[in-house]
């Protein structure tokens, strides 16, 4: 048992300078240390993964090569951003309004749905005085609203003018009202209690008739 196991030993060692020799790239050649064949590896990947992102951007863009895909994978398209406004279906700004809650310290924190809520009211409440001020303008056949009109809408609706009650629109006035004190007292009482004269009473044939014996 002893002397079988050198010849077992040299027959395996015989293989394996057989096997480095014909293999260029194991470890035991010379020209070829573990680091140079790490980065040989390393340099196969990056040129298997840029041929495929070329191959798809072929594939997208009709045959035309778009080089540089910005960190994203696969190398798509560019999605057009969509702003916070949009997918709320609202026109106020969402940003800005969560930008000026953050700037102006109302709170320690703000959530992410309060200044979608905001502008939700905001424009519901610009909405509405808008309408009624439309009104206002064309019940005055006007083109353009002017601040006359917004205090007229917001003064004659109740709910509005209970929110804007101690507001003062500029160049607004006032609405149109007197008291009924302060109208004049002669006029009325003459349309109504105002007696019938006799002369007014007489017929106008009398007249007609007497006017002839005079002649």
């Amino acid at each position: 048992m002893t002397q079988a196991q050198p010849s077992t030993r040299s027959a395996k060692h015989k293989h394996f300078l057989s096997r480095s020799a014909s293999c260029p790239f194991h470890w035991s050649s010379p020209n070829h240390t573990p680091k140079e064949r790490t980065r040989e590896r390393l340099l196969k990947k990056k040129k298997g993964k840029k041929k495929e992102e070329e191959g798809r951007e072929r594939e997208m863009d009709g045959g035309k090569v778009k080089k540089g895909a910005g960190g994203r994978k696969g190398g798509g398209p560019k999605k057009k951003p969509v702003t916070r406004s949009v997918k709320a279906g609202l026109q106020f700004p969402v940003g800005r309004i969560g930008r000026y809650l953050k700037k102006g310290r109302y709170g320690e924190r703000v959530g992410s749905g309060a200044p979608v809520y905001l502008a939700a009211v905001l424009e519901y409440l610009a909405a509405e005085v808008l309408e009624l001020a439309g009104n206002a303008a064309r019940d005055n056949k006007k083109n353009r609203i002017i601040p006359r009109h917004v205090l007229l809408a917001i003064r004659n609706d109740e709910e509005l003018g209970k929110l804007l009650h101690g507001v003062t629109i500029a160049h607004g006035g006032v609405l149109p009202n007197i008291n009924p004190v302060l109208l004049p007292k002669k006029t009325a009482n003459k349309e109504t209690t105002a007696p019938k004269s006799p002369k007014e009473s007489k017929s106008p044939s009398k007249s007609t008739a007497k006017s002839p014996k005079k002649a």
